[in-house]
């Protein structure tokens, strides 16, 4: 039966002893050294007498990774058979039983084939930290939960494979892997990352300097939020009695509209870079009682936790007086309205609720989010 995030994070709460490090290097695109830098440190750990093994390790055809990845001893990876087709994926097992020091697991947001122990990489990965091994991998931040609605929305491409972001407070080390996109565009062109026939598509889409910027600076804003909060863990245990200000406190109403995860993912963004605790409250006025509506809703709340939200229910007459009495109850700092009935009698209804919001709810600052 797989653990639900809460489980998997008491479990480590809040460093478990014994438990192994969780090193992750992070990078905003294919090709800007992730695995590379991944398989240097571990090479320079293997020279200094550390256990270091690969679980996984994708090279992608690229050379220098291969050569590096030829320095280092490789659990074998375990076959599945599904539909006909026997697939590979990483042998949690046969590492447990190796009891390595280290292993490096390339891909964190990598999602197992049908059959395996777990069946996300990630789920694999929390098992050997658990375990006491040492882990480090790779990821793109594409991949992270809250951020691919943004990048859908930068690139047009959808995001398939992703990484809650609970995850995250599990990793005690992140590194930016990090070149300009003109450096990463250079690379492309001379087919460091694809094979030369794929780099003119690749830099027409995914690789465009708009595409890459974008990426780079949300990047780059994950490391800098991760370093805050290893500086606020920090200060927390060396001076507990210094005073670290009134806590930020976000609260997100959503429908079951399927556009309410982009208003969350949004909202978790922005809690995020304040520490802020992040509720996701659906108040049930009756409107939702069809199936198809039921199944989005869920795929919401299940989408709210993976960001790292708190789901409240509510049952009430009007979403408005409702929110407003949450707001007083948990002390809500900022509240986040989603805009998505912008005509006619819709728009009417809304913005009246919006009204009524403000006239019941204690002074809070309110984020109007366009879906």
């Amino acid at each position: 039966m797989a653990k639900t995030p809460e489980q998997w994070l008491e479990e480590a709460a809040p460093h478990k002893k014994n438990g192994g490090i969780f090193k992750l290097f992070l990078g905003y695109a294919p090709g800007v050294g992730k695995t590379y830098n991944m398989l240097s440190e571990a090479i320079r750990r293997k020279n200094r007498g550390e256990d270091v093994v690969i679980g996984v390790v994708e090279t992608h055809g690229r050379k220098g990774t291969a050569e590096q990845a030829a320095q280092l001893e490789k659990v074998p990876r375990k076959k599945i058979e599904y539909k006909g087709t026997l697939f590979e994926e990483m042998d949690v097992d046969a590492i447990l039983a190796r009891k390595p020091a280290v292993v490096l697991v390339d891909e964190l947001a990598h999602t197992n084939i049908e059959g395996s122990k777990h069946g996300k990489r990630y789920e694999d990965v929390l098992e050997l930290v658990d375990a006491g091994i040492d882990v480090v991998s790779t990821m793109n931040i594409q991949h992270l939960e809250s951020v691919a609605p943004s990048v859908q929305s930068i690139s047009g491409i959808t995001v398939r494979e992703t990484v809650p972001d609970w995850v995250m407070k599990r990793v005690t080390e992140v590194v930016m892997a990090d070149v300009t996109p003109e450096a990463l565009q250079t690379r492309m062109r001379r087919g460091d990352i694809y094979p030369l026939d794929r780099v003119d598509k690749a830099l027409s889409n995914f690789f465009r300097p708009k595409n890459l910027i974008a990426l780079r600076e949300l990047a780059l804003r994950e490391v800098a939020q991760e370093v805050d909060r290893s500086l606020e863990t920090y200060l927390e245990k060396e001076e507990p009695e210094r005073n670290l200000g009134v806590r930020e406190r976000f609260a997100v109403c959503i429908s079951s509209n399927p556009s309410a995860q982009h208003i969350i993912a949004r909202s978790a963004r922005m809690a995020k870079r304040l520490d802020a605790e992040l509720y996701v409250v659906y108040v049930d006025i009756a409107v939702d009682d069809t199936e198809a509506n039921q199944r989005s809703l869920q795929a919401n709340i299940r989408f709210a936790k993976d960001v790292g939200a708190q789901v409240v229910s509510l049952k009430a007459t009007t979403v408005a007086e409702a929110v407003a009495q949450f707001v007083r109850d948990k002390h809500i700092t900022q509240v986040v309205f989603g805009r998505s009935a912008v005509k006619g009698w819709k728009r009417y209804l809304y913005l009246n609720a919006i009204h009524k919001f403000l006239r019941d709810a204690p002074p809070v600052d309110v984020h109007i989010v366009t879906q």
